[in-house]
Order: structure tokens, then sequence, then C-alpha cells
């Protein structure tokens, strides 16, 4: 029997408990069961799988099912939207190969690489897409010499005379999320160009007689994916009948906008179900099949069970033993410091600690940074094996030693937390650092970084260090940055590392962990790793200091009391205070205010014309503290600043109000007075 779920694309059980944390998007999955005994002569069928990572078994259960449903009379396609070669050691272990071998045998028809499929290189991936006797499409993705590096589409034509056009494309974030030397050379199409890139292929396969027109797409639909998601394209691009999705390892069968768009999670936990009627040559249903304990073909079986044999003679060491879970969900290791985090970038640092002859700076100025994105599993309570340490980190990265200045590592914080507390996968895990991320502060969104998806930030505003390894910490000292080789060469939001003075010891992630756990920590994980140590403060507008400002202000000498409050330590004033006080000085400005799309409009050099309430301080407006969603422009050019919304006026950083508008904003520390200045 068929039922409908409502299925949370990340456990909101989770996130409640922590209130920092982001709600997650849900998405309608229709779930249900195929019937494996009944006809079904006059259908096609596409069985499709995303995100497997090394989940193997789920192979088997494709298979069976493929199986069953053609000796049922339908004729059936498997396909597979990407990230296949990669997540455990049963796949990572021959840099995919396994993965290929085990599609081999389930009958796969059809693929697109996701963006792990370049994590052993383009050169390894042409090897394990050679040994494939399915064809793997994509039409987003250009050599230097602008040719395709895959086939963009693949049509399949029925004996009951159906055409159904398939056409690939994969995610920008292969530049950032893939190690950037491995693919270099290579250019991912985004925004408007993938686009394009769709419209063409939809345009092509129709008039090359599909009936039905199919983009089978490692994108996700997550918002750090825009604006190159599958939604984004579906909404871009007319023709497109279904979007069979991978990426953001999310359980859907529609967006959230009704968008045709389907997913089914990560790791084999469910496998895809597309139905087609010959006839009318329509999709008539599709949902989503779990395959825990479904039924699996003996002889795909057989090959898994060969390939984890293979592999658990070394993975299965028992390195130690942890007393406390580490965590290994995404949602949290990709926008909050935690233990998992702290153990692993501990690791590293440990690991050139006691080597730390070979570094060009004081031992005091050296610390070492994981991206969140690079912890994909849990550690339990219990014993640890190898196997475990490298399902945590599957991707083969190496340890590097990376010598920036403080300013840079500022740049390199404040990009890789830009969109916090929303998931960002290159979010910083730090040992040696103590710093505070404000995310009450809207992100300086700068030019994209060069090949990237990722903007670099106009100014530091969100971030701060306040100390390196207990000292003062300095924008013109040196520091050694010890992370991984993907950090290094600039991935995610990581590309200010790029070019910077280096070394790569060769030595594996997954291998520093465990010498970590193994020796430094005498095999037990123990009470210390029960809770993220501390490192990090993140700033909410929950947990803002607002208080109203004790200061003075004067106007070029003269005392004027414009309402004002401290947020944070840092001086924030009514607009409509301010533009009061400057009328008639050359720094003068207007306000108006558009309702409907919620905006405030500055007009420099224009007088301000009161509306009544003005330079009148009244009761205390702290416990209204709210982060501003007004949008602002001055000149019709829109500006980002920091702002407040208390009481519901608008309350903006003098310093940020200061250059635009033409005056001067100074402390005077000695009488703890702000001084204004500007022209008569």
């Amino acid at each position: 029997m068929k039922r409908s779920a409502r299925i949370l694309a990340v456990l909101l059980a989770f996130v409640l408990l922590l209130g920092m944390l982001p709600a997650a998007a849900e998405y309608p999955a229709e779930t249900g069961s195929l019937d494996l005994t009944r006809s079904w002569k006059g259908k096609t069928v596409i069985l499709h799988t995303n995100d497997v990572h090394g989940a193997i078994g789920g192979y088997a259960v494709a298979a069976h099912m493929k199986l069953r449903l053609e000796h049922q009379g339908a004729a059936v396609l498997l396909v597979d939207a990407g990230d296949f070669s990669q997540g455990s050691p049963a796949v990572n272990n021959d840099k995919g190969a396994s993965a290929i071998r085990l599609m081999n045998a389930a009958g796969y028809d059809l693929a697109i690489p996701g963006n792990h499929e370049f994590d052993y290189g383009i050169q390894q991936l042409e090897t394990n897409l050679a040994a494939a006797d399915f064809p793997v499409i994509c039409a987003s993705i250009f050599r230097e010499d602008g040719s395709s590096l895959l086939p963009p589409s693949w049509t399949y034509t029925g004996a009951s005379g159906l055409t159904i056009g398939f056409f690939g494309l994969d995610t920008p974030e292969c530049q950032t999320k893939a190690s950037p030397a491995l693919v270099r050379g290579l250019t991912f199409l985004a925004g408007e160009e993938l686009y394009d890139c769709a419209r063409e292929q939809a345009d092509a396969l129709r008039e090359g007689g599909a009936d039905l027109v199919i983009a089978l797409t490692h994108l996700g639909v997550h918002e750090e994916s825009e604006p190159s998601r599958s939604q984004d394209v579906y909404a871009a691009v007319s023709g497109i009948d279904l979007v069979i999705d991978g990426h953001s390892h999310t359980l859907m069968t529609a967006g959230e906008a009704g968008e045709p768009i389907q997913s089914t999670g990560t790791q084999s936990a469910y496998i895809g179900v597309v139905i087609i009627d010959n006839r009318t040559k329509t999709i008539e249903n599709r949902y989503l099949v779990p395959m825990e304990n479904a039924e699996q073909d003996p002889t795909v079986s057989a090959i898994a069970a060969e390939i984890k044999a293979q592999v658990e003679s070394a993975y299965d060491e028992v390195i130690g033993t942890s007393e406390v879970e580490l965590e290994g969900d995404r949602a949290y290791n990709r926008t909050q410091e935690t233990n998992h985090g702290n153990l692993s970038s501990d690791a590293l640092y440990a690991y050139i600690q006691k080597r730390q002859d070979a570094l060009h700076t004081d031992a005091d100025h050296m610390i070492s940074l994981i991206n969140g994105g690079s912890i994909r599993e849990y550690i339990h309570v219990g014993p640890i094996t190898r196997g475990d340490v490298n399902t945590v980190h599957p991707f083969g990265n190496t340890i590097c030693v990376v010598y920036c200045t403080g300013a840079q590592l500022l740049e390199v914080l404040e990009a890789s937390t830009f969109r916090i507390p929303e998931q960002v996968g290159g979010f910083p895990h730090c040992t040696g650092l103590q710093w505070t991320l404000d995310t009450t502060k809207p992100y300086d969104k700068g030019a994209l970084y060069p090949a990237s998806t990722y903007h670099a930030p106009v100014s530091i505003r969100r971030v701060s260090i306040r100390s390196v390894n207990g000292l003062p910490f300095s924008e013109t000292d040196t520091y050694a940055l010890v992370t991984s080789d993907f950090c290094a060469a600039g991935g995610d939001t990581y590309f200010v590392l790029s070019g910077l003075e280096s070394f790569d010891t060769g030595v594996l992630l997954d291998d520093v962990v465990t010498e970590y756990i193994r020796e430094d920590l005498g095999g037990v994980i123990g009470r210390e790793y029960a809770a993220p140590r501390g490192d990090l403060q993140i700033i909410t507008a929950e947990n803002s200091r607002c208080v109203p400002s004790a200061q003075s202000f004067l106007l070029n000498g003269e005392e004027v009391r414009p309402e004002a409050y401290n947020v944070n330590g840092e001086t924030y004033v009514m607009l409509r205070d301010l533009a009061m006080l400057l009328n008639g000085t050359s720094a003068r400005f207007g306000v108006s205010y558009d309702p409907e799309r919620n905006a405030v409009a500055l007009a420099p050099g224009e007088t301000y014309a009161p509306v009544g309430g003005e330079l009148t301080r009244g009761a205390d407006r702290s416990e209204t503290l709210k982060v501003s969603k007004q949008s602002l422009t001055a000149a019709g050019e829109a500006l980002n600043l920091c702002a407040y919304n208390l009481g519901g006026n608008n309350f903006f950083r003098l310093q940020d109000l200061a250059p635009i508008l033409g005056f001067t904003a100074e402390y005077d520390r000695e009488n703890d007075a702000v001084l204004l200045t500007c022209g008569e």
C-alpha cells in the first residue's frame, strides 16, 4: 500500500537541542512499496539512486528490484545521480573502482558524476568510467580546450516506442568541494550559464523526438548552492518533465514550490521509483521505497560481501575506544564548534607539534584548522576501528602547513562563516585559536573568488580573534596554519590560502587522527571530549549585550543627544536622530521608507524632513533588540550595513554611516565621548 509521508531534510529532533541552528527545510517525500509480483506490462520504470557514498549493500537491492520488474514485464532503467565512488572504506580503498564493479553487476544504465567523483583526480575518474558498462553523462563540465569532459546527454527508446531523453548537470561546487588541484583545467558552469546549458540540452532532446526529458543532476537544493540548485535550473528552463537530483542528501519527491524534483537522501536509505505509462507516454506515479531489509540479488550481494571482506582485515583493526559520542551530524559540524571538530583539529595540532622543528614560526604561532565538511560521520561510544576513522575522513586528504598573516587568517574565518547560522561546508574547527563570530552582522559580500562559487569579504566585520594559544593576536604576524591539502589548495571558502608558502607532509588525515587516538590519547577518547571546548563564542541576537549608551556625543564641538545603544561593545545610533542632527550640515541626508518592500532609502545632500519624535530619548528599548531585516540604499546604491531594530526603529553602526554620509566619528576614550565632525 502506498503511503504519504512528510520527511524532514534534517532531523528536527537534533535541531531542538540547540536553538541557534536554523530550522530544516521540509520537502514532500512520498514513500511507498513496490509490488514485484504483479504484472508490469505496458510500463517503463526508472529506479534511481544518489549519494550512495559507499553504502554498497543497496546495490544488491536495486539489482533485485530491476530483475523482478523486468521479469514481470516492465522496461526498467537504473540510474544514479552522483557521489557513488567515495564515502566508506569499501569504495575508498581502491579509489572508487569497487563502486563501478558493483554498479556494473547491478545493471545500471546511466549515471552522472558528483563532486566526490573528483576526489581522486581526473585521471582516476577517467580510469573508473572507462570500466563502466553504462554511459556517464554531464553537459556542464568542460576541458581547457572547450571540449566537454563527458557526453552531455543520453537517449533511451524502448520496444514500445517510448523515448526518454536524459541530460546531466554537476554542481559548480566541484571547484571547491573537491580539492582545486584535482579539478585544475576544468570549467564547471554555474548560474545563468548553467541555465543556458540546460535549456540547450532540453530543447535538443525534444527536437530529437524525446517524449519525456529528465534532468539527471547533482546540484542539490540547499541555500548555500544558490543560484545553481536543481530548483533554480527547473525554474529557469522550460521543457523538463522531471529532475532526478543528488548532492544535498535530501529526501524529496517535490520542491518547496511543488517542482518535480526527486532525490533519495544518502547511504542507500531509499531508492527512487518513477512509473511511466508506455501508451500515454506520461509519468503516472513516482515515490521513494525504503531499502532497509529489502530482498537482495544474491550475485550482487556476494560481490559486495567479497569487497567488504577485502577491506575488513585492515579497517577492522581496533585502535581504541571512546567514552563519548563524537558529533557526526552535518547540521552541527557545519554551523558551530563541536566535540568532533575539536578532536580532529587537535589531532592535526598534535601531529605538527611533535615535529615543530620543521616550522618557520615559533610554536606559539601555530594553529590548526579542519573544515566541518570533512567530518562525515559519528564516532560512537565503544570500540573504534581504522574503518570508523576512515569513514569520518574518507577523502584521502593529506596534512599541510600553510604560512599566513593574521589578516589572511581573519579573511579565512570571515569567508568560511559567511552564512552562519546556515550550514557552510567550510566552517572552521580550530585548535590554538580563541575567536568570536557575530552572526547578527551581515556578511560584507564582495566579488567571487576566482574559479569559485564563494564571494570574498569586502571587510572583516563578523569575526574577531581574541587570542592565539593564549597570546595576543596580531594581523601582521605570520602564523603556521596546519590544515588539509584541500583547504591549503583553496577548497571551499579557503581561496586566500592558495598560493601561500606551504608544505605538504604527505601524511593522510585519517592516519593522523588514528595516531592521535592511539598514541596521544592512549587509545581512549575520554570525557574531555564530552562537549565542545568553547574556543568559539557565537553571538546571536538572543545573547547580544545591549544597553543604552552612556557616552556623550559632540557634533562639531557642541553636545547633542541622539538615542544610541551600545550593542556588543559598539555604538549604534537611531537613523532618524542622526538625520535630524546633520540637517544643515554638509553631511545632511534625507530618509524615506517603502513599507511594501520594507526598504529604507537615504538621499545624501538632501534636507531631512522630520516625522516627529526625533531626539527624544524614551524608555529603554534594550529588550526589543532584533536584527534589522530592512534593505537600505544610499543614492540608489544598495548597502549592506550592520543594523538592529529596537522598538520599531532602525539603529546603525556609526562607523559604517560616517564614510557614506561624509562625516567623521572618533572616540575620545578619556571623556567617554563620541566626536562627530562635518562641514557646515
